[in-house]
């Protein structure tokens, strides 16, 4: 089936107006994305990113707008003319309400499976000289040498296609050596855990602030055979919530691991002795390289020296041990 995607470009300030009126007349199926909630996300949720694409940045600035489909058909146009007719009214009807332009623009959307079409753009990724990111639904060819790691890309919090991750992964290649017990700190989707559990740790722990991430890391763990006997994943934040996570203070590991970002390893840095004894290593990324000095000045105040850095596409990646 072929659809008309109708876009209909307004303001943020009258967009609850626009949609309230698209559904009593209606048209109760449409998409909206307004650029003074994508700006709010940004500002409420520093903590949570480092830096933005900018492609999506500037595919948000400054746009408001309404996204609706129709079937393709005899009746499509005279659709389309009884949405513009609605729209003109609505401007006769709301001479005060900052509805924009409504400007409505159309095009033709094959009927095409979405939600599995994606799918063709993740392909296996090597990493390091060992491991392989492998799409869950794809099998890793048998003839390779690499270690399989299998994620669902669809989820959220990395892929392994970053920078920072992969060379967190190439340093626990050459760290791990069997049996380690390791603290992944910025869990997300569990790759740094999972990673380092596959090329012969004991144990990991991952801990993130994001409830959905537990959950997330969880499942990734068990499309690699990995569950709780090997792999634990807990929702809290060690800077703030030392008593809720107080059994993780009283272990010490022999890897831990940081992939987040500067403005929250440079906090978390004073934590990590808490964490370490003199052979544990700790391998810090996701710090872009104009932040590295203020990260290492972080990292040498809380007692640690560090051992090696790394850098790719502008990021840089540490490892430390205690001094």
């Amino acid at each position: 089936m072929q659809w008309l995607e109708l876009t209909i470009d307004t303001d943020s300030a009258g967009i609850d107006l626009l949609e309230a009126e698209l559904t009593l007349s209606g048209y109760d199926s449409f998409i909206s994305e307004d650029t003074l909630e994508f700006d709010d996300f940004l500002r409420n949720n520093r903590d949570y990113w480092d830096i933005v694409d900018q492609d999506l940045a500037d595919q948000m600035a400054a746009v408001s707008r309404v996204r609706l489909y129709l079937a393709d058909g005899p009746a499509a146009m005279e659709e389309v003319a009884r949405l513009k007719a609605l729209l003109q009214s609505l401007k006769q009807a709301y001479p005060q309400a900052a509805l924009g332009t409504l400007a409505v623009h159309i095009e033709n959307v094959k009927d095409e499976d979405w939600e599995n079409n994606w799918k063709q753009y993740y392909q296996p990724i090597p990493i390091g000289e060992k491991l392989l990111v492998v799409p869950k639904w794809m099998q890793a060819d048998k003839q390779e040498s690499r270690i399989p790691v299998y994620l669902d890309p669809g989820m959220i919090f990395g892929t392994g296609a970053h920078a920072s991750t992969q060379m967190c992964m190439c340093r626990l290649e050459e760290l791990i050596r069997g049996g380690e017990e390791v603290l992944d700190l910025g869990s997300g989707s569990g790759i740094l855990s999972i990673t380092a559990l596959l090329l012969g740790a004991a144990h990991a722990t991952g801990v993130d602030v994001d409830p959905k991430a537990e959950d997330i890391a969880r499942e990734n763990a068990a499309i690699n055979g990995l569950y709780a006997d090997r792999f634990r994943a807990v929702t809290g934040n060690v800077i703030t919530g030392r008593e809720a996570l107080s059994d993780l203070f009283g272990r010490r590991y022999d890897v831990v691991c940081m992939n987040i970002f500067a403005d929250v390893i440079i906090p978390m840095a004073a934590v990590l002795p808490n964490f370490m004894d003199d052979k544990t290593t700790v391998i810090c990324s996701g710090v872009l390289e104009n932040r590295c000095e203020e990260v290492e000045a972080a990292i040498r105040a809380a007692g640690l020296k560090i051992t090696s850095l790394q850098t790719q596409n502008d990021w840089c990646c540490f490892t430390a041990r205690l001094a």
